[in-house]
């Protein structure tokens, strides 16, 4: 098997060294999209590990859900990212798993449990700057078409790898302004956090 051959897209993207962590997990897509040279995920990403006990893998202690995110063949950081955090303090695990795969010109979402639902922020951290916005009851895919003006009807005959390059798309060219705080601003903003197992049948 040649060199060529024995690569994988994933290995020479901003994914890399997330996945050579096992922190790209349960994937409703990991793979190429439909845009040349892209290449797309949709899953949740690991934060904070379990300690493993001998050879069990146990479910990481914390993670962001509904993860959307794109990266093009070649490049070493997102220019795309979405996520849903249980709390506003996640930030900065999200911002420090991500590290060197963050610039300053990417377009970064994480939508969390415990912020005020008529706000919204954006968050310098790490030479990144993130959006931060309120969860009402819904999805990070139903968030994000709102918030990017997609119609849903307009993407429901793409497949997975087609509606998140329709996101990613229309998230790049978003410039619109929020209110600038520090993440200790909004630590000190924030609500209490939401025990994620309440009201679930046992």
């Amino acid at each position: 098997m040649t060199a060529t051959l024995a690569t994988k897209p994933i290995d020479d993207t901003a994914f890399a060294r997330l996945e050579s962590e096992a922190r790209l997990l349960n994937p409703l897509l990991k793979a190429a999209t439909g845009k040349p040279g892209r290449f797309g995920f949709r899953g949740e990403l690991a934060l904070r590990f379990a300690p493993k006990l001998a050879d069990e893998a146990r479910p990481p202690e914390l993670l962001s859900a509904q993860v959307m995110a794109m990266a093009n063949i070649g490049e070493k950081t997102l220019p795309f990212f979405a996520g849903y955090l249980l709390s506003f303090a996640y930030l900065k695990d999200v911002a420090e798993i991500l590290g060197d795969t963050l610039s300053a010109d990417g377009k970064y979402f994480l939508f969390c449990d415990n912020i005020d639902l008529s706000k919204k922020y954006q968050v310098p951290y790490l030479g990144a700057t993130f959006y931060v916005l309120p969860i009402d009851e819904s999805t990070v895919y139903n968030e994000l078409l709102e918030l990017l003006y997609l119609e849903k009807n307009d993407l429901k005959k793409k497949d997975t790898a087609g509606k998140l390059d329709a996101v990613a798309d229309a998230a790049l060219k978003f410039n619109a302004k929020f209110e600038i705080i520090s993440y200790e601003q909004g630590l000190a903003l924030m609500g209490p956090v939401r025990n994620p197992n309440e009201n679930r049948p046992v």
